[in-house]
Formats: C-alpha cells, structure tokens, sequence
C-alpha cells in the first residue's frame, strides 16, 4: 500500500467542512432532481399508454354500439314480417329495455357490495 492509496479516501487538506457540506447538498439536490424528472417521465408514458388504451376501447364501444343497431333493425325487419310495424317497435323496444335495466340492476347490487356501506352513528 502506498501513500498516495491511503489519501484518496480522505478529502484534499484546503478544503473546508462547510464547503464539503455545500457539495453535498448540491450533489443532493442534483441528484433528487433527475429522480423527480425519471419519474415525471415515467408517470407521462404511462399516461400515453393509458390514453392509447382508452382510445381502442372507445373506438370498440362506438362499433360494438353500430352492431347493436344493426341486430336491432334486423330484428325490428324480421318482426315485421310477423306482426305489425308499430308492435314490432314495441316489443324491440320493451325487450332491449328490459335488457338494460336488468344489467343496470346487476351492475348496481355489485358496486353495492363493493363499496362500504356508511356505518350510521347514533349522534345527531
């Protein structure tokens, strides 16, 4: 081991405490900044990725919606055939609402049961 070893672990003789405390705040201080700005970029691709991904799945609701029309004139056409066209309205329109409201209740009891219900106190 020679000398020159032993002294680069210690800092140089002219400098002070307080001026290795200002580097190590500064270092610091550089150091915080860049993990602030690795996370703002990470936080901005996945915000990309979030927003790719909800424009497919509004691109598929709005052609998944076209199809449903489609079914439904088709069925409106077919009924048609069989019945008058204001009761083939009808009961199109009863069937798909009744369809509706069932999913709407279905999904309503499950957030239901997700959700905690607020405990009432007996304070007023």
């Amino acid at each position: 081991m020679n000398n020159n070893d032993i002294n680069r672990d210690h800092p140089a003789p002219h400098e002070s405490f307080t001026e290795l405390l200002g580097k190590l705040a500064s270092s610091s201080a550089t150091v915080i900044h860049d993990e602030i700005e690795l996370v703002i970029q990470g936080v901005r691709e996945n915000m990309r990725d979030v927003y790719r991904g909800g424009v497919l799945i509004a691109s598929g609701a709005a052609i998944g919606f076209a199809a449903l029309l489609a079914f439904c004139g088709a069925l409106f056409i077919e009924l048609t055939l069989h019945m008058a066209p204001v009761i083939a309205a009808l009961v199109t329109g009863t069937t798909l609402a009744l369809l509706g409201g069932a999913i709407v209740f279905i999904g309503y009891r499950q957030l239901k049961k997700s959700v905690p219900a607020q405990k009432k106190s007996g304070k007023n």
